[in-house]
């Protein structure tokens, strides 16, 4: 069967990253969690007093990019691939309500954006590739064979990462958490440098109503339409 690039984006709390692990783990495929990279650069500036809900001192921060190693291993009892900062599992701690309140800040910065997306280039070189994010349809691989779009509604978005929390023992309100998600798309939307857009050849859709068993046989039915039409 032949490898493909397939490309998941959309807003947060969408689901992605379940859909793209369920993908990849079906099809033998790399997983990579965009976003995990952006929250465990997230995590070094705010270990590092970079980065507050007062100040950013990007300057300093951008000094310090090349001390920031990342890398994903694969957990075979999980069946999928861990984010690792500087040789640390950071896989849990990058989901926290604190990291998500400062991601979007970092995210936006040109120089970040260009050191990650050189990192996503090399882990896709060779196809065979599930990646989860914001821009990978529209700037990391624009040439992938299957693009899709995720939507929700913010209400829906809020509710399922409140929930998350609740399960991980964070105490946070949903109010909190509905601002966050709301803050996000905004930053996200409107951000200069590779801001979130549905690519034009994208496929959309809202999975507002969706189970993840359902989302999970649409997408499935969408990458074995896409290989039977190349092949």
């Amino acid at each position: 069967m032949r490898n493909i690039t397939i490309a998941i984006d959309g807003y947060s709390s969408t689901g992605k990253s379940t859909i793209a692990k369920m993908v990849a783990k079906a099809l033998g495929y790399i997983y990579v969690d965009s976003g995990a990279m952006y929250r465990a650069v997230t995590l070094y500036a705010i270990q590092n007093n970079f980065i507050d809900y007062s100040d950013f001192h990007v300057s300093d921060f951008l000094g310090e990019l090349d001390k920031i190693k990342l890398e994903f291993r694969f957990n075979p009892g999980l069946g999928y691939s861990e984010i690792f900062l500087n040789g640390e599992n950071v896989e849990r701690a990058i989901r926290t309500m604190e990291v998500s309140n400062f991601v979007s800040q970092v995210a936006v910065i040109p120089e970040i954006r260009r050191r990650m997306v050189q990192l996503q280039h090399k882990m896709g070189e060779n196809k065979a590739i599930v990646m989860d994010g914001r821009d990978i349809g529209t700037v990391v691989f624009p040439k992938a064979e299957l693009k899709i779009f995720m939507t929700a509604s913010p209400e829906i978005r809020a509710k399922r990462r409140f929930d998350e929390l609740l399960s991980r023992g964070e105490k946070v309100s949903f109010d909190e958490v509905f601002r966050n998600v709301q803050e996000r798309d905004h930053i996200d939307s409107n951000r200069e440098d590779s801001p979130l857009i549905k690519a034009n050849d994208a496929i959309e859709f809202d999975n507002s109503e969706l189970s993840i068993k359902e989302q999970y046989q649409k997408v499935m039915r969408l990458v074995r339409m896409t290989i039977e039409d190349l092949e």
